[in-house]
This record gives structure tokens, C-alpha cells and sequence, in this order.
């Protein structure tokens, strides 16, 4: 803990310091990034696809459009280009026969901005369909390392780090903004929520969108946990999970952003920090996390969904009654195909549902929201986003579903958006208040 608290500083200097360099776009430090993430499995995959166009078919973006340059791989062009160029093998060699690709330009870049980020959900369906193993999305994740340094990134993702880095949020939420949908929760539970109480099991982490658009997630997490009897906090500092730098491609920003929710856990000495519905916050936490921070956590990482999956099948967790409406579950990319986490929530479905029916081609070969990887905050790319939700759209009709349910806070507001830009009244309901709405009441107390 010593050693993380004196190393913890260095990780907000170098974010603030990188995007304080970030001034005029500038295309020869971003081909020096491509070249710098390009390790020998990176480089290994991008010159192992066979243009067979299977990833194509696997992302909305292209199904929707039929336009060649969202063809998942096709993103990768700046990179393979820069790589080709300085470290492929014979490089050197090549160069000097000008059998090379010419150095990438800032008007390439540019152009190729809105398909790293405005085109890509980073969602990995790419990557399941590539018969090659290509880790597209892993790929695309490092070639926005290059763009990002280099002041390539959307506009909108640069403004969210830095107020991210300033206020702790990336729409400029603060603690006192959280304390009084704390206070607003435990008027309408009865329940006293914990703030910052040390020696607890759990430390609770939460997404802006949750805060500002579902802040009845705190009172279903206090009912739950007022059952289960889980010792659990949240934290008055380091208690947003969003992470910008994990989405923008800057792993200074996301490591500095990690690093509050890291000193946060290690004060108030939790044995577990839960990742809420929020698929990118989940993947950033627990897989990026160790290794952006260089260490490897003294608590375990957990999802909201696997901890209440867990609570229910130890008997804590008993539920009472069930929705009879036809709920489809939509799979977080990262949560799900990501991340693995695929049976809990539907088991937990299934406990509160009479009528549970899945999407066509569920679990790992589901659908993006849309508005994962980032897209959701960039302004430019809503009318596309809207456009790759007919292939969801499709699915839900093809299903019957008369509701959707979602372990995400972003697929749930991304999905609330499309429906409504869509003329439809689709509810999109949230796994753990549903849980929460159909938990067994307390037995009445005894009398004196």
C-alpha cells in the first residue's frame, strides 16, 4: 500500500502531461505509437488476415451500411501501414527499394478517426468471427493508442478525460451530487447506505450514468444487501468507475483513472471491489487494470451480476413472485462476450421471470447497444449509432420480447435513445432492480 501511494501521483501527472501535449494534430507521433503498440503478437496478427471479409458480416456497422471502409480489419490500415514501414521484417530494406507504404498523413489520420472511434464498439463480435483468431477489437483498442497521443481522437473524448481528471467524472459528476442521490435512496429504503466505512467486505463503485440517469440502483443495492447481509461501503472518492482513457485509447488517462478506485480500496481495506452495470468499466478494472498499474490487486474484482448470482445460490438472495412479461436479456459486449459472464445473469433472469426468451444469436454472438467503445459520447456519431441499432431492433422483433433486460448502465441509456429515436416503447429494465423488485420481504419483527 506504502509503495502504491507514493507511485500513485506519477499516474495523474503523466495523464495530465499527455494531454497537455496533445496541441496540433500531428501524424508522424502517431505512426511512432502504431510502431510502439505493434509488439510481436500485434504484428503477428495484422499481417495474418486473408481478406476473407468474415468480420465484415460480424459488425452492425457494416450490415447497416454496406460501406467497405467499416469493415472491422480495414481500421487497422493507419497501423499495418506504419508497421510495414519502419518494423516489419526487411524494413529497412524495403524502404530503401520504395516497396514500403508511404508514411501515414494527418489527412489519413483524420479521415481515419470516425472509423477507429465513431465505427467500432470495440464489442469483439469481430474477433469471434475472424477464422484467423485476429483479435480485431484488441487491436483497434492499441491502434487508438496512436491516435489519441497524437490528437486524433474525437474532440468529445478529450474534453471528457480531462474533466474526468479534474473532477473525477467524465461529465463533471462530484461527490456532493452522489451524496444526495445517497440521501434521496435511503429516505425511500429506510436503509442506511454506508459511506466510506472501513473494514467493509464490499466497496461499491458506480458509473455517471448510473448516478445521474438510474440512481435507483443504490436503493436496490441496499435492499439486496440489507438481505444478504453483505458488509459493503461506497467511497466519497474514487467512486466512478466510467473510464475514458480505456475508451479514447490513452492508457496513461485510464491508468490514472484506475489508480483513484485502487487508493480508494486499499484505504478503506476491502476484500472485493464490485464493477456495477457497466460493461467497459468491468473489462478496465479487472483484466486492463493490473497491468496499466503494474501490480496485481490485494482485493478481487467482481461484477454486480456475479456477486448476485453467488448470493442466491448460497441461499442469502430469495426472491418472491415473477414478471410474466417475455424478457429478453441483451448481453453486454464486455460483460459478456468480453468477459465471460455469461450464465449468471440469466440464471438470475429466470428467478424473476416466468417467460424469459432469448435474442437470436445470443450470449457471445450478440449484438453491440451501439454505444459501447466510447461511441456513446461522441456527438458526431449518433446518426450512425442509431442507424447499427436496426440490427437489435431486429433481433428483439424476431424474439417477441416485450422488455428488454441489461446489465449496463450505457446499453441501458443507449438503448433508451435508440428505442425512442425508433418510435417504439420498448421497456429496458436494469438486472439488479429487477432483482431487487422481487426480493422476498422481511419477516415481520417480533413483538417485545
Amino acid at each position: 500500500m506504502d509503495t502504491f501511494a507514493t507511485q500513485s501521483p506519477l499516474f495523474e501527472d503523466r495523464a495530465r502531461a499527455v494531454l497537455a501535449s496533445v496541441a496540433a494534430p500531428d501524424a508522424r507521433r502517431a505512426a511512432q505509437e502504431f510502431v510502439a503498440q505493434a509488439d510481436r503478437d500485434a504484428a503477428f496478427q495484422l499481417d495474418a488476415c486473408v481478406h476473407c471479409g468474415r468480420c465484415a458480416e460480424a459488425c452492425h456497422f457494416y450490415l447497416v451500411t454496406r460501406d467497405p471502409r467499416h469493415t472491422p480489419v480495414y481500421k487497422l490500415r493507419p497501423m499495418l501501414k506504419a508497421w510495414q514501414r519502419e518494423r516489419a521484417p526487411f524494413a529497412a530494406l524495403r524502404r530503401w527499394l520504395g516497396l514500403t507504404p508511404p508514411a501515414v498523413t494527418a489527412t489519413e489520420l483524420s479521415e481515419w478517426s470516425e472509423l477507429l472511434y465513431d465505427t467500432c464498439n470495440l464489442c469483439g463480435r469481430c474477433t469471434g468471427a475472424c477464422p484467423m483468431g485476429i483479435d480485431i477489437a484488441g487491436l483497434v483498442r492499441r491502434a487508438r493508442e496512436g491516435m489519441s497521443v497524437a490528437g486524433f481522437a474525437p474532440a468529445d473524448h478529450y474534453k471528457a478525460a480531462q474533466r474526468a481528471l479534474d473532477t473525477g467524472s467524465p461529465i463533471g459528476l462530484r461527490w456532493p451530487a452522489l451524496k444526495r442521490q445517497i440521501e434521496i435512496q435511503e429516505k425511500e429504503t429506510g436503509l442506511k447506505i454506508p459511506v466510506d466505512a472501513e473494514g467493509a467486505d464490499y466497496l461499491v463503485i458506480l458509473s455517471s450514468i448510473e448516478i445521474v440517469g438510474f440512481a435507483e440502483t443504490i436503493g436496490a443495492l441496499a435492499r439486496i444487501f440489507h438481505q444478504a447481509k453483505v458488509s459493503w461501503t461506497v467511497p466519497s472518492v474514487g467512486f466512478e468507475a466510467t473510464n475514458i482513457g480505456v475508451q479514447m485509447g490513452s492508457r496513461d488517462v485510464a491508468a490514472a483513472l484506475l489508480s483513484r478506485i485502487v487508493e480508494a480500496a486499499l484505504r478503506l481495506k476491502v476484500k472485493y471491489v464490485i464493477s456495477p452495470e457497466c460493461g467497459h468499466a468491468y473489462s478496465a478494472l479487472r483484466w486492463e487494470g493490473p497491468n496499466l498499474l503494474g501490480m496485481a490487486y490485494p482485493f478481487k474484482v467482481v461484477h454486480i451480476v456475479e456477486l448476485l448470482d453467488q448470493l442466491v445460490r448460497e441461499g442469502r438472495l430469495k426472491t418472491r413472485g415473477k414478471d410474466n412479461r417475455r424478457l429478453a436479456f441483451h448481453d453486454p459486449c464486455q460483460l459478456v462476450r468480453r468477459g465471460g459472464v455469461i450464465d449468471e445473469p440469466r440464471r438470475l433472469l429466470a428467478g424473476v421471470s416466468n417467460n424469459t426468451v432469448e435474442l437470436p444469436s445470443p450470449g457471445v454472438a450478440n449484438f453491440c447497444c451501439g454505444g459501447g467503445g466510447g461511441v456513446s459520447a461522441i456527438h458526431r456519431a449518433e446518426p450512425l449509432r442509431f442507424a447499427a441499432f436496426a440490427c437489435k431492433q431486429q433481433q428483439v422483433e424476431a424474439a417477441g420480447a416485450e422488455a428488454l433486460v441489461t446489465a449496463c448502465a450505457n446499453c441501458r441509456n443507449v438503448l433508451e435513445e435508440a428505442i425512442e429515436q425508433y418510435e417504439s416503447t420498448l421497456p429496458v429494465l436494469g438486472l439488479t432492480e429487477l432483482i431487487a423488485q422481487y426480493l422476498e420481504p422481511d419477516p415481520p419483527a417480533a413483538l417485545p
